[in-house]
């Protein structure tokens, strides 16, 4: 039996920003003894089809924005033999869309790291089951990846997890639905080992893919410690220590190392942990900021976050903390207003950041927007019959520039505005004016304007660009940067790159053996680009 893991994509790059890491940790996942591992990232490459056979499983991993993409591979897998497995936070969500449109003989639904091998060991035997309820694995049984597996010369960056999950309720974002809000932390000794094991074979930019890399916050232990009973309080405590650990192991990496993360603007009270990322290397994080106005916050069910000059102050904390910013902006908020366009360009400017994205809002499925939006009579309108609140399953030159009415732009003003926003954002002017102040070397210059307008070209499609001139000049632009930009992230093997010292001591963490000579990849190349959490 030969096991096939699809990343599907509609647009194949041949080279990509971060690697996707589920592939790599259902192929951990997956006993040697089972087969051989093929493993497939249409965001490299097109899946060849004519690699499955009859008796093959085929796993595929989905999330909305690569459902439809999904749903095509999986039929042509079972047309051609093969058991198909379907999973992912859409496959969660929607299990019998997978079955009915995908050709799935099984839906995992939930956390594969545990599951994936009885669901192997079922379809061996002839009989999966058409529903896994996998649910949430614990951070201690977060599964390895098996980066041996990995095609050389296709990721800028690799992906290390650290923790699911996510403690906030924000009403655009399904994580802590389907993650839980209770975060799941893996051990900091068993992220240095993986990330040692990527540094040997050449990767110094890691991608720290957390929900939430600041999942304890200082207002959080403040409450938790006007409680009576201080369970909660030390839970907390333990979690935030072993973050500090975490930072502090990575540290003492090679100093060619850098990491970035995810994170929310209440990081920037704390001092400490800002002081420990720079220590660290961790030198970006993707903050969500939504909205520079009160009432945008609102919108989205995130007063926690500031607004206006005191958001300036706050940003640039990050900043002065030597941890640079890529900031999340979402428009089409029913509080925006003409102005707000520019007033959100104006303070991405004055707060500093080195990066943004400016998003239309979009009701993805699991959130609170989404359930609300979809019973709407704009959420029934259909689209070459389809009813828009299955946006995902409409062809992406077809679908309408913007989902959700606003109460007083037309959506052809809200994309018209975003993409300006961007346009300036991300003009040559303005990218020099940001790389200029951080970056020293020539060197150092070059790879930010070239990843400046590499991201560009990847995301500002988001939302914006739905007309196929629009799309085909973009991913032309980004095929094109994306080579030069891969040339700079590169670094030379280090195979003999020792632990940190007191890792190896760890209850429970050995110095993992090679898999051997076994079956590899052979996939030429297989990354995706910045996955939508």
């Amino acid at each position: 039996m030969r096991v096939h893991l699809i990343h599907p994509s509609d647009i194949a790059f041949g080279v990509a920003v971060i690697t996707p890491r589920w592939l790599y940790v259902m192929a951990g996942a997956t006993d040697p003894a089972v087969g051989e591992i093929h493993i497939v990232d249409e965001t490299l490459e097109a899946l060849d089809e004519t690699q499955i056979h009859s008796g093959d499983v085929v796993g595929i991993g989905i999330h909305t924005s690569n459902a439809l993409a999904g749903y095509r591979a999986g039929r042509t897998a079972r047309e051609r033999g093969a058991t198909v497995v379907f999973g992912g936070i859409h496959a969660t969500l929607f299990p019998e869309e997978a079955h009915e449109l995908g050709g799935a003989h099984a839906v995992v639904r939930g956390d594969g790291d545990v599951i994936w091998k009885k669901v192997l060991a079922d379809c061996a035997n002839g009989g999966p089951q058409r529903i896994y309820e996998a649910g949430r694995t614990a951070g201690d049984h977060f599964q390895k990846a098996r980066w041996d597996l990995m095609p050389r010369n296709s990721y800028m960056w690799a992906s290390v997890q650290t923790v699911r999950g996510c403690p906030k309720h924000c009403s655009f974002c399904s994580v802590w639905r389907t993650d839980g809000q209770k975060p799941r932390q893996s051990p900091f000794a068993t992220v240095i080992q993986e990330i040692i094991e990527l540094r040997r074979m050449g990767y110094r930019f890691i991608a720290l893919a957390d929900d939430n890399f600041y999942p304890v916050t200082l207002t959080d232990l403040e409450r938790a410690a006007r409680r009576t009973d201080k369970t909660h309080l030390h839970t907390l405590e333990a979690m935030r220590a072993d973050r500090f650990q975490l930072m502090a192991h990575l540290a003492e990496l090679p100093s060619d190392m850098h990491f970035f993360t995810q994170i929310t603007t209440e990081a920037a009270e704390d001092d400490e942990f800002l002081d420990a990322m720079h220590k660290a290397r961790i030198l970006g994080a993707l903050v969500g900021v939504e909205s520079v106005t009160p009432q945008g916050l609102k919108d989205v069910y995130k007063e926690f976050n500031l607004s206006g000059d005191a958001l300036v102050r706050q940003l640039r904390k990050f900043r002065e903390h030597g941890v640079y910013v890529l900031g999340s902006f979402i428009f089409g908020l029913p509080s925006d207003r003409p102005e707000t366009f520019q007033a959100t360009a104006t303070l991405a400017q004055e707060a500093g950041l080195m990066f943004a994205q400016f998003v239309t809002l979009t009701p993805h499925p699991g959130t609170v927007d989404f359930e609300r939006w979809e019973k709407t009579p704009e959420g029934q309108v259909e689209y070459g019959g389809v009813p828009l609140s299955r946006h995902w399953l409409i062809p992406g030159d077809r679908r309408p520039k913007l989902y959700m009415q606003h109460p007083v732009m037309a959506p052809e003003e809200v994309r018209g505005r975003t993409q300006s926003v961007w346009d300036e954002f991300y003009s040559l002017s303005n990218i020099w004016k940001r790389v200029r102040g951080v970056a020293k070397s020539t060197r150092s210059r070059l790879a930010l304007v070239l990843i400046s307008k590499l991201y560009r070209q990847m995301y500002a499609k988001t939302g914006i660009a739905n007309d196929s001139a629009r799309r085909k000049r973009a991913n032309f632009w980004a095929r094109m940067l994306a080579r030069p930009c891969l040339r700079l992230f590169q670094a030379k093997p280090m195979p003999d790159l020792p632990m940190p010292t007191g890792i190896m001591e760890e209850k429970g963490v050995q110095e993992r053996a090679p898999y051997g000579p076994g079956p590899r990849s052979e996939s030429k190349g297989n990354l995706p680009v910045l996955s939508d959490t």
